[in-house]
């Protein structure tokens, strides 16, 4: 399986004002974009071809990718414009780049290691059209599966089962080249309806529980913020986000200015070409490339956006 779609065109509106600036998938996690821990997680699997949907403030994947490459591997970006085309209609809005071969979709917005060789392997031995990566804990338990054929049997309970669903869906999922049949070129439309109907026709759409690992959709500024405190705790399974640890005043930046005078407690992310001044007072907080906190600031779990100057008393606050 050489080639992944990974979504990145959502609007990340529950981060905003964060999502003013960046794209939800372009965000800074421990000094580099959320997007590229999926694609090390993809790298790790064997992928070797990105092909990326983007829409909101879609310049700024070429900023972030100026060589249209990760790690030696192609990343094909594909505009949607003017609307943005959902899940189902990204996919079929880059048929043309997926050719005929298996491949898998991945959230551009998740933050996971849970391992992908059970979902290679279920998908390959079931002979699947398409396969979930589920997980039995999280906010969203929404899918049901039969443990005995190993078949998504409803969605929501949309289907009259009785079932809401006892799996959450990770985001995460392969797919054969003959689903793109199923869809509509230029349709508005969400995967969901897709499966739904893949359901009440008998087509194999599959699912595999796999709870090993870690898993996080950085949707809110609380799931964002507690991302960093899980790779702190957890950087052995990440091991390419790379932060340069201050055991007392938090994760650096090499060319970050921080005053030896600053107070910093409890985790701080200070990111490149940063400022922070002498006197600032900062707890708990994650700061942007370009970023600068004046010496009267006193900030506590407060997010400052690149080329934002902060200053006076602010507490849990995106500047």
């Amino acid at each position: 399986m050489n080639k992944a779609f990974v979504l990145g065109a959502g609007l990340g509106e529950r981060l905003r004002p964060l999502t003013h600036q960046l794209p939800k998938p372009l965000i800074p996690v421990f000094h580099k974009p959320l997007i590229t821990y999926a694609f090390d997680h993809l790298l790790a699997a064997g992928v070797r071809e990105f092909i990326v949907n983007t829409h909101h403030l879609p310049q700024e994947y070429d900023r972030a990718f100026p060589q249209g490459a990760y790690r030696g591997a192609p990343i094909r970006f594909r505009r949607e414009m003017p609307v943005r085309l959902e899940t189902a209609g990204g996919i079929a809005n880059v048929a043309d780049l997926l050719g005929r071969e298996t491949f898998i979709v991945y959230n551009g917005d998740i933050l996971t290691d849970l391992p992908l060789a059970p979902l290679m392997r279920e998908h390959q031995e079931r002979k699947n059209m398409v396969t979930l990566a589920l997980r039995s804990q999280g906010p969203a338990q929404h899918i049901s599966l039969s443990r005995d054929t190993g078949r998504i049997t409803d969605i929501r309970g949309k289907l009259g089962t009785g079932s809401d669903g006892e799996f959450l869906f990770t985001g995460i999922y392969i797919v054969e080249p003959e689903f793109l049949d199923l869809l509509a070129p230029g349709k508005v439309e969400s995967v969901i309806p897709i499966f739904l109907g893949m359901i009440q026709r008998g087509l194999p759409l599959g699912g595999v529980v796999i709870d090993e690992g870690h898993w996080r959709d950085l949707g809110s500024r609380g799931s964002y913020l507690e991302a960093h405190r899980m790779l702190k705790q957890l950087n052995s399974h990440f091991p390419d986000y790379a932060p340069v640890p201050d055991r007392k005043r938090g994760e650096l930046s090499p060319d970050a200015e921080v005053s030896q005078s600053a107070t910093l407690s409890g985790l701080n992310i200070v990111g490149s070409k940063s400022v922070v001044e002498r006197g600032a007072v900062l707890e708990d907080c994650i700061l942007w490339d370009g970023a600068r906190v004046t010496g009267d600031a006193v900030l506590r779990r407060c997010i400052v956006r690149s080329g934002i100057t902060a200053s006076g008393a602010h507490e849990g606050e995106d500047l």
